[in-house]
């Protein structure tokens, strides 16, 4: 059920109705549309407190500006709560992440609004930059605005892009949005320098007396007051800053820092940009949360936080609901600590991810252990592959969608080196509602085909200990563990380590009448187990192999299927394109055998949100989609 708007948002399904207010309506405007996104996300579970912290900065962006012909690029996405909820989509917010119903990020294809399709960070300014060269090429005349936050511009491309936006030149304003947090707390060289920005009361000081004559000049003194106003602008900021300042020193103008929550005066600001030509950027000091007080105290908590109580800031638990197991996280951190007590040699490094993929818990215990190098994945592993070249173990933990990003270096600095990097790749299979750019369906079919690569996947959280333990072990090149989103199999999980035979897999079950044989690759496995249960009453009977490793592929086993087996079906949470069931099809089909091989696992196309089930359905490898296809090959 949708929420309900305010009396002043339930008149705004567009910009246009928003500009019919006055600028001191901006204010409970922006209260009822905060509290709007609080009313539905409490129910509705979504990424929060990055949206609530850019209230007055979408309200006034799309005041000031002429939406949708000028453009607004929004780094990662999920900060465009509010933008969607002004721009045509508050009837529908309700939907937001549902199956069939609005995406969690801005995407092409649903609005006007959304220039830019965006889940992964620091892709903004590339983007933005790209539509101003093109608006000069055209001669266009419009405003295009990026804007970023202050985790996201730790990214190698957004350092990339400010150089090249530097030095083409073009007409487009950057928003640093800057509330020092990511998903965790900001890390790297680039926080503190925006605190000591923010924090420089010389600065602060004179800045509004500086700006405001710098604002008389530009009105009455053309082009040659432009050059003067650049020169005092960067005179200043030079004199007073401890440091040049970065964004200068690349021909970007910087202006800032201001309130992020001040609306009436970020419409000023804004109104005054969009008259200065070039590329300029504009420093918004936001708190993320901001209006919801347990928020704005745990930010890394209320981030993407599930059902709550909008009142007391209580999370809703189930009644009847029964323990559950660990997720798979939750055993990867503990693990990995208690690896890490045994080898010293052992670190963790994570690209912003210290919470989400639980290095957090080492980190307490062991802080100079765990590294944590900002959303710059590219670094991330070649930063491993240095330490792995002094001795060291790496345990580099990422999520596969984000693995995507590095893949040239998982190639070049580490798979060619032959180095032993433990990649932790959290996330695989299909992540849910977070949609088609966080699914991690594709790390199979692209680690397939690099040389030197160990592949592994558990079925449950004792497999997955014991394939760390054996990871750390095993000095055979770069490792790979891959592990779903979401909740293990077993309340004592926490077996003794046992070292696993690399490229070995493990019979489930066996039945001398068996049909068919059924071989899976990591925690869908499971699924397998519970179809095969339903089928043994049927009288239908299979043997299921838990694979374990993709590469190398135990050729025992496949021997063994092919002078039992005429059917075999191989299933996988993965793309189906080149994924496991492709490297079991060639490898069997090498050795001679002649059948009849079904892969399940994800189609070639792509595949958006929904609950993790819903999805397993459509891409038809749920439990029913697997116990009609094997009833189908049986038959």
């Amino acid at each position: 059920m949708a929420a309900n708007a305010g009396p002043l948002l339930s008149k705004i399904n567009s910009p246009d109705d928003l500009k019919k207010l006055s600028l001191q309506e901006l204010l409970p405007l922006c209260d009822e549309l905060r509290q709007f996104i609080i009313d539905e996300v409490s129910c509705n579970p979504g990424h929060f407190g990055a949206s609530l912290g850019v209230v007055e900065l979408t309200v006034a962006l799309h005041y000031v500006l002429n939406t949708p012909k000028d453009l607004i690029v929004w780094d990662v996405g999920h900060q465009a709560y509010a933008h969607k909820i002004l721009t045509g989509r508050k009837s529908t917010f309700h939907t937001n992440r549902k199956m069939n119903g609005l995406s969690g990020f801005p995407t092409r294809s649903e609005s006007e609004y959304d220039p830019f399709g965006v889940g992964h960070s620091s892709t903004s300014i590339s983007a933005a930059l790209g539509m101003s060269v093109s608006d000069d090429v055209r001669r266009n005349n419009r405003q295009v605005i990026a804007v970023i936050g202050d985790g996201a511009m730790t990214g190698g491309m957004a350092f990339e892009a400010l150089n090249n936006a530097g030095a083409l030149r073009s007409n487009m304003t950057i928003i640093l949005n800057d509330n020092r947090m990511a998903i965790s707390d900001n890390s790297g060289a680039m926080k503190e320098y925006l605190i000591d920005i923010a924090t420089s009361r010389t600065y602060n000081r004179v800045k509004d007396d500086v700006w405001r004559f710098l604002g008389k000049m530009n009105r009455v003194g053309g082009a040659n007051a432009q050059s003067m106003i650049q020169k005092i602008n960067n005179g200043l900021k030079s004199i007073v800053m401890k440091q040049s300042n970065l964004f200068e020193s690349l021909n970007i103008r910087y202006f800032g820092p201001v309130d992020g929550h001040d609306v009436v005066y970020l419409t000023k600001i804004l109104e005054d940009l969009s008259k200065i030509e070039g590329p300029k950027l504009l420093h918004v000091q936001t708190q993320k949360g901001k209006g919801f007080a347990a928020a704005e105290k745990d930010q890394t908590l209320w981030h993407a936080p599930a059902k709550f109580n909008k009142i007391t800031g209580e999370f809703i638990k189930s009644k009847h609901a029964k323990p559950t197991p660990p997720k798979y996280q939750t055993v990867f951190g503990e693990t990995l600590l208690e690896l890490a007590e045994m080898n010293d040699k052992i670190v963790g490094i994570t690209p912003a991810m210290s919470a989400g993929s639980s290095l957090d818990i080492m980190m307490k215990k062991y802080p100079n252990r765990i590294f944590d190098v900002g959303i710059a994945e590219q670094h991330a592993v070649t930063f491993a592959a240095g330490m792995a070249t002094q001795g060291m173990i790496p345990f580099c933990a990422i999520y596969s969608t984000f693995a995507q990003r590095a893949y040239d270096q998982i190639i070049h600095d580490v798979a060619i080196q032959n180095l032993h990097v433990v990649f932790c790749v959290d996330r695989a299979g299909l992540v849910g509602q977070d949609g088609v750019t966080h699914h991690g369906l594709y790390d199979i079919p692209a680690f397939r085909a690099i040389p030197n690569m160990t592949l592994s996947a558990p079925m449950d959280e004792i497999q997955m200990r014991h394939l760390m333990y054996t990871a750390q072990l095993s000095d055979v090149g770069p490792f790979v563990i891959r592990y779903p989103r979401g909740y293990g199999m077993h309340l004592d999980w926490k077996a003794e380590f046992e070292e696993i035979p690399i490229g070995k897999a493990r019979l489930m079950e066996s039945h001398e009448n068996a049909k068919l044989a059924v071989l899976s690759y990591g925690a869908v496995g499971n699924s397998v187990r519970y179809a095969a249960k339903t089928l043994r009453s049927e009288g239908v009977f299979i043997d299921h192999y838990d694979m374990r490793f993709a590469k190398p592929l135990d050729m025992d086993v496949l021997q063994e299927i092919a002078k039992k087996h005429t059917k075999i079906i191989t299933i996988e949470d993965g793309a189906i394109t080149g994924g496991f069931g492709s490297a079991v099809l060639e490898s069997i089909t090498e050795i001679g055998w002649h059948g009849v091989l079904k892969r399940l696992g994800a189609p070639d196309k792509l595949i958006h949100h929904g609950e993790q089930n819903e999805l397993r359905e459509i891409c038809g490898y749920d439990i029913k989609s697997i116990e009609m296809t094997i009833r189908e090959l049986v038959q």
